[in-house]
């Protein structure tokens, strides 16, 4: 497996894994990232400001297997907010999540993030599996939220 910055040309691989995702788990609804502005143009949202987003892409035999982001976020006090953690179906259940989620919290901290702070759904269970056995504890929502669908809320410090 290898790992890299995404790219303007993975965009509509990206999309699509997140929406088939989130469409297989009943959150293909408003007020979840099935609906974000930027979803189509991953790249762009992060890749304009790499002093405080990343987007990293897990590739297997040069496919695109997945992807996670993260953003700098004022919700916490130095911290950055973990986006768009997503696998194809072909990548689940190898340990993708836990090797992404290892490299954006690398990344948080050579940006100077103390902790990380992630939304996600009741509906996605095996995502919330590997957030707290990645030693993720869940809080209550905080003021400020974008997702409104989102209903489970975890930070980690770094």
């Amino acid at each position: 497996m290898e790992f890299r910055e995404i790219q303007k040309s993975d965009d509509p691989v990206m999309a699509g894994i997140i929406r088939d995702n989130l469409k297989a788990q009943g959150l293909d609804i408003p007020g979840t990232a099935y609906y974000d502005e930027n979803l189509d143009h991953l790249s762009s949202y992060y890749l304009g400001n790499r002093s405080e987003r990343y987007y990293c892409i897990a590739l297997e035999d040069d496919r695109i297997i997945g992807g996670v982001g993260l953003a700098g976020t004022d919700l916490f006090d130095n911290c950055a907010e973990l986006q768009k953690l997503y696998l194809s179906d072909a990548a689940k259940g190898h340990g993708t999540g836990y090797e992404l989620i290892r490299k954006i919290e690398d990344k948080a901290r050579e940006l100077n993030y103390s902790r990380i702070y992630l939304e996600t759904h009741t509906n996605l269970g095996a995502a919330i599996h590997v957030y707290e056995k990645s030693g993720y504890r869940e809080i209550e929502k905080p003021a400020g939220v974008i997702h409104s669908a989102m209903n489970k809320f975890f930070i980690k410090e770094l």
